[in-house]
């Protein structure tokens, strides 16, 4: 029997054509868990890993193969995030915020489709979201996504305070972005900022901004306790032009896309926890295969057959089941066509199930570090890498409790937290 592939532990069940997908994936990562130790330890980016994913054809993973991609859908980003979260989990975290690009070309799109907008507003809004999939499909460029930002409000997910002033052919902009991934590395980052003098959702906008252009700065480098090489310490704006050919001003049309989405924010997001998971499922395999081949002097027996060691197993086991099925279903949900649920039962259901899958995970490394014992306690270390990255589960986004707590208040009130405010 062929051995599975990696992304298939994940996706079951994977068509032909992801199956050619998920083997581009499987090819490079050899060449990510070579790296991730070194990567992990000085808290770069390997430049290498980024060209090698240009080579397989990946930053274009999940764009329509008409804009030059390889027409792969969420569930190809979900196998392709576990597989590299087995590899390095720094390199899949920076590959999905590239990743989460594709969002804003494709519902873009879809807001057309849809009749959303008017003659005019329709011609610029495709035009836009042609161009997100054509940078990642024909020119395979590698991407940065900026949205959040240091200032927080209690009524929204992200809240947005970068401006942009309309001046002489485009917009100039001013604010900072505190995280995203691939600062410094991406070709270009994709920037939501708000329209100066508005005051709601319907004045943000998104504009493409080269990494080398004027007034682009890097917000001082994070000596982050996992994830260390993913380049997320954000990027500062200072009087940026735009042409206004790379900007998308219509009033109203992001919010606009973001109706669109299956899921959660602007879509995608489950493939962020099939990173933490697939770090988990590394860690569960590592001290697996420790503790089968270290043997008991005395009786020569793998030490894994000890009632202690057994009993970690058996919850590992048990944490990884819980954790699948939990993101398999919200995949389900997001993917399943027609849809099984509203847009606020899916949504309701990510609330739980980031976190059941950011704790599952945590819990299964945590086991694996008692499996394993003192000896693998080395920071450069399998286990004690997945664990330090697998922290970042538990916070990335919104932690497990404030998920619950969101959830409750649909299920009770009938209400969910805006996504964007300025």
């Amino acid at each position: 029997m062929t051995q599975p592939l990696t992304g298939q532990r994940l996706v079951e069940q994977m068509t032909p054509a992801e199956l050619a997908r998920a083997g581009r994936v499987e090819s490079l990562l050899p060449t990510l868990a070579a790296a991730a130790a070194e990567a992990d330890a000085t808290g770069q980016f390997p430049l290498s890993h980024a060209a090698a994913l240009r080579e397989a054809g990946l930053l274009g993973l999940v764009v329509p193969e008409q804009y030059g991609g390889l027409g792969g859908t969420l569930r190809d980003l979900a196998a392709a995030t576990f597989a590299m979260g087995t590899a390095c989990p720094s390199t899949a975290l920076a590959y999905f915020f590239h990743n989460s690009t594709v969002s804003r070309g494709l519902l873009a799109l879809e807001a057309v489709e849809a009749g959303l907008f008017n003659e005019d507003e329709a011609a610029t809004v495709q035009a836009f979201g042609e161009k997100v999939l054509h940078k990642m499909g024909r020119e395979r460029l590698f991407l940065g996504n900026f949205a959040s930002e240091t200032a927080k409000s209690s009524q929204s997910a992200v809240f947005i305070t970068t401006e942009a002033h309309p001046v002489d052919g485009g917009w100039r902009l001013n604010g900072e972005k505190s995280f995203g991934c691939n600062t410094g590395v991406a070709d270009e980052y994709l920037v939501a900022a708000k329209l100066a003098g508005t005051t709601t959702a319907e004045g943000l906008a998104l504009f493409f901004v080269p990494r080398e252009a004027a007034g682009v700065s890097e917000r001082p480098r994070w000596d982050a306790l996992g994830m260390r090489a993913t380049a997320s310490h954000g990027i500062v704006l200072q009087n940026v032009f735009v042409p206004a050919k790379d900007a998308l001003t219509v009033p109203g049309a992001f919010v606009k896309m973001m109706q669109m989405s299956r899921g959660s924010l602007l879509g995608n997001q489950l493939a962020i926890s099939a990173i933490y998971l697939g770090a988990a499922y590394r860690a569960f395999e590592y001290a697996l295969t420790y503790t089968t081949n270290l043997k008991f002097q005395d009786t020569g027996l793998p030490i894994a057959t000890s009632p202690f060691h057994q009993e970690l197993i058996g919850k590992m086991a048990v944490d990884w089941q819980t954790a699948v099925l939990w993101l398999r279903r919200q995949l389900e949900l997001e993917t399943a066509d027609p849809p099984l649920h509203p847009k606020a039962v899916v949504l309701q259901q990510w609330r739980l199930a980031k976190g059941v899958i950011g704790e599952a995970s945590m819990a299964i490394a945590q086991n694996a570090l008692k499996m394993c014992g003192t000896s693998n306690t080395g920071n450069s270390g399998v286990i004690a890498r997945m664990l330090r990255d697998i922290t970042m589960g538990l916070v990335m986004a919104f932690p497990a409790e404030r998920g619950r707590l969101e959830a409750a208040k649909m299920i009770v009130e009938g209400q969910g937290q805006a996504v964007f405010t300025v």
